[in-house]
């Protein structure tokens, strides 16, 4: 009897290919918004295992909160938060508010939820068009996505961009990298396996040996390749 094969094991939830969330600084939220202007100070810039941006440690009236940051924010720095902030780089804001053709980054997507897009190192939308009750976004993907006009958002682009450019060189520098990853690693190709490992392992050379679309209620042990596919086949 053969091994369970990789999704089977993810799907069963082990420490191996779990998130380490213990290693994480904190939930990164927009700061609260109302319709006057909130003023924070920047205390620290800092790293954060759980992402690939860097993260701002700011003073706020409550206390002391992470947002992520963005291109040009610095220790010292004063930002805005508030339906009648400035439109300057690290200020937060509700979509409407928002001119067209600003770059905005952690984008909410729902009116409240804390941000949900680009929040990755070098990502940002671009606020395309306005109207009375959405405001439609161009995504980092080049997707046009319609907004709640009261969906917070960060100006600017985050920080840390360039980040996919510089190569790893070694091995154990991508080894610590998916270490904070909730993925196993490294990973080994499925023709590269036995039969009995994998659907697609054995035969005289490396191939699949059979169609890689398979059905959405197909069994576990089948269930890889593109699974439930919408279209094959060539552009």
């Amino acid at each position: 009897m053969g091994k369970r094969i990789t999704a089977q094991v993810r799907g069963k939830g082990t420490p191996t290919h779990k998130a380490p969330s213990h290693k994480f600084k904190a939930d990164i939220r927009h700061l609260k918004i109302t319709d006057e202007v909130i003023k924070s100070k920047i205390i620290d810039i800092e790293h954060d295992t759980a992402r690939n941006a860097p993260i701002a440690l700011v003073e706020i009236p409550e206390g002391k909160s992470y947002i992520i940051a963005t291109e040009g924010m610095g220790v010292g720095d004063i930002i805005e938060s508030g339906g009648k902030a400035s439109i300057s780089a690290g200020n937060s804001s509700y979509l409407k508010n928002i001119p067209e053709g600003t770059p905005v980054c952690n984008i909410e997507s729902q009116p409240g939820d804390g941000g949900k897009f680009a929040r990755s190192s070098g990502t940002f939308g671009l606020v395309i068009a306005h109207e009375e009750k959405r405001t439609l976004v161009q995504m980092p993907s080049g997707q046009l996505k319609w907004f709640h006009p009261k969906c917070r958002a960060t100006i600017g682009i985050v920080a840390g961009g360039g980040r996919t450019d510089k190569p790893f060189v070694k091995a154990g520098k991508k080894y610590h990298k998916m270490k904070s990853k909730a993925s196993k690693y490294p990973k080994v190709r499925g023709v590269a396996m036995c039969a009995v490992y994998h659907p697609f392992g054995g035969g005289k050379h490396q191939h699949t040996g059979k169609p890689k679309t398979v059905s959405r209620n197909a069994p576990p042990g089948r269930k890889v390749g593109s699974i439930s596919a919408r279209r094959t086949g060539g552009r």
